[in-house]
């Protein structure tokens, strides 16, 4: 049985010059442990839940498969509640959180390195930045788009983050269409977890690259978050938070539309404003 991703906990709470028992929920964070072809890979530290998407949209972003006729099925472990039809789902582990990516014969690559992840790393083990960059290409310019629409989103991504609203420790990635519908939704205590879900999921159903959609995230805009989007075919990624000097530097080089610091009704856009109406 899958664990909860808010479990109830109870508390002691200072208010008012008093102390008080009552009760509380926190995020649930657990260590991922993921194979390829049965030989250890890496450890993520995520909140469980999705992990089918999160191991594959890991594995797209490293650039080790580039759909999902790259892997012939995946291995999980005995108590994972997951299932999906594009590809088979084995539940064989007799311990918890473990993750099997089996790959075809005729799978991109694999890794020259093993990978060490935590909830707060996105580069997983890469050694220097022309790494990162090996596979991308400048995205094209794509259907312009109403930066009118952009304001609201934040407000949709916060009224869907069902466990945030309990625990208030999670990150969020959301997919929108240009027309600022929401279209898949991701909650992780990693940040980078989140987008990697939101990726394994278009992976999943056949809709990389994501040339029609923008990405909403809940923290700031790291170099990672930026190349896991531009990986994806993200044309235009907005962060509530700040972006980083690389993060811009990496959008404008590869043409991608970065907005930081998007609260109420203000943005700040850091690379590729022609993408935006004006």
């Amino acid at each position: 049985m899958a664990r909860p991703a808010a479990p109830a906990v109870t508390i002691r709470r200072w208010t008012s010059g008093k102390w008080a028992e009552a009760p509380d929920a926190v995020v649930t964070e657990e260590p991922l442990q993921l194979l390829l072809d049965g030989e250890k890979l890496a450890v993520v530290m995520r909140t469980p839940g999705q992990d089918v998407e999160l191991a594959l949209g890991l594995l797209f972003a490293e650039g080790i498969i580039r759909s999902i006729a790259d892997v012939t099925k995946l291995r999980v472990s005995a108590e994972a509640d997951e299932t999906e039809k594009a590809i088979r789902v084995e539940r064989v582990f007799v311990e918890s959180n473990q993750v099997d990516i089996v790959l075809a014969s005729k799978a991109r690559r694999k890794p020259e390195r093993s990978m060490l992840a935590s909830s707060a790393c996105g580069v997983c083990g890469a050694q220097v930045i022309e790494d990162l960059r090996r596979d991308l290409a400048p995205l094209t310019a794509g259907d312009l788009i109403d930066p009118a629409i952009l304001p609201g989103l934040v407000d949709k991504l916060r009224q869907g983050q069902g466990v945030f609203e309990r625990t208030g420790g999670l990150h969020a990635a959301g997919l929108f269409d240009h027309g600022g519908q929401l279209v898949h939704l991701r909650e992780d205590v990693g940040r980078h977890n989140a987008v990697d879900k939101v990726v394994g999921r278009l992976l999943l159903d056949g809709k990389l690259p994501a040339s029609a959609h923008l990405l909403v995230v809940s923290g700031r805009a790291g170099y990672e978050i930026v190349q896991k989007s531009i990986t994806a075919g993200i044309p235009l990624l907005a962060a509530v938070g700040a972006p980083s000097s690389l993060a811009v530097a990496l959008g404008r080089e590869f043409n991608q539309t970065l907005v930081g610091f998007l609260r109420g009704d203000r943005f700040n856009v850091y690379s590729g404003a022609g993408r935006l109406l004006r």
